[in-house]
C-alpha cells in the first residue's frame, strides 16, 4: 500500500482501488448470477420483476433479491490475501474479527436518481482515534454505471458527523453545495467491474435507486479491528 493511498482514506474514509481484481475473475460470477436473476425472472434486460419483489419499497428490493441469491465460492474469490493485506496495512494492524460476504444486488428500473429520502447511516459509531475501528469493502463484480444503484458514501463524514450534517441530509434542497460548504462530499461507487472500494465504518452511506436497465451487482464484507 502506498502512503498516498493511507493519507487519501485518513482524511476521506474511503478509498478505490482500481482494477483490483482481473475481470477474467470477475465474469464468471457475473454469469453464475445472470444464471441466478434469469431464474427468478430478474432479466439482465430489467423486463420483470419476481413477484417477491413486486411493491416493496426501492431499498428493501435490494435486501431481498440479494438473500434470494447464493454465488459458492464467493468470499475467497474477492476477499483475497491482496486484498487483506491492503486493508490490514489502512488499519494498522490485523482485524479481531470479520463477517463473511454478502451480495447487493438492486433491481433495474427502480425510478429517478435522487438525492432525496435516501438511508444515511453508519455501522460503527464514531471513536476518537486516526485509526478505522472497522473497515467494509464493496466489490464491483460488473460494471455500475453512474446512478446505478451505487452505494454512496460521504467522504469526510466520520470526522464530521453531527446532528447538523444529518439535518441536511434531510432537508436541504441542494445536497451537494450545502455538502461542500463543509468540506465534505458525495463519493458514488461505481465503475468497472473488479474496482474495490475500502470505506471506514464511521463514514454515513447509503443505497441509492438504480435508475439503469442494468441490475445491480456487487459484493461486500467487513472487518473489525480492536482499539
Amino acid at each position: 500500500m502506498e502512503a498516498a493511498q493511507f493519507d487519501i482514506f485518513r482524511e476521506q474514509g474511503c478509498l478505490r482501488l482500481s482494477g483490483f481484481h482481473p475481470r477474467k475473475r470477475m465474469a464468471p460470477i457475473k454469469q453464475q448470477l445472470l444464471d441466478e436473476l434469469k431464474r427468478l425472472k430478474v432479466g439482465g434486460a430489467g423486463k420483470s420483476l419476481s413477484n417477491r419483489l413486486q411493491g416493496l419499497p426501492a431499498f428493501q428490493q435490494i435486501g431481498k433479491l440479494s438473500s434470494l441469491v447464493t454465488v459458492p465460492g464467493l468470499q475467497e474469490a474477492l476477499m483475497t490475501r491482496e486484498l487483506l493485506a491492503v486493508i490490514v496495512g489502512l488499519a494498522g494492524g490485523a482485524p479481531s474479527s470479520s463477517q463473511g460476504i454478502q451480495l447487493l444486488l438492486s433491481p433495474p428500473h427502480q425510478g429517478d436518481s435522487t438525492l432525496h429520502g435516501l438511508n444515511w447511516h453508519v455501522d460503527m459509531a464514531a471513536a476518537p482515534g486516526e485509526r478505522a475501528p472497522g473497515i467494509q469493502a464493496f466489490v464491483l463484480i460488473d460494471d455500475v454505471a453512474p446512478r446505478g444503484g451505487a452505494t454512496l458514501a460521504l467522504a469526510g463524514s466520520h470526522r464530521a458527523s453531527g446532528p447538523r450534517l444529518r439535518e441536511l441530509l434531510k432537508t436541504s434542497p441542494d445536497l451537494e453545495a450545502s455538502l461542500r460548504e463543509m468540506g465534505l462530499a458525495i463519493i458514488e461507487m461505481s465503475g468497472r467491474a473488479g474496482d474495490v472500494f475500502l470505506m471506514d465504518m464511521r463514514v454515513l452511506h447509503t443505497p441509492s435507486i438504480n435508475s439503469t436497465k442494468n441490475v445491480r451487482m456487487m459484493a461486500t464484507s467487513r472487518w473489525f479491528f480492536d482499539r
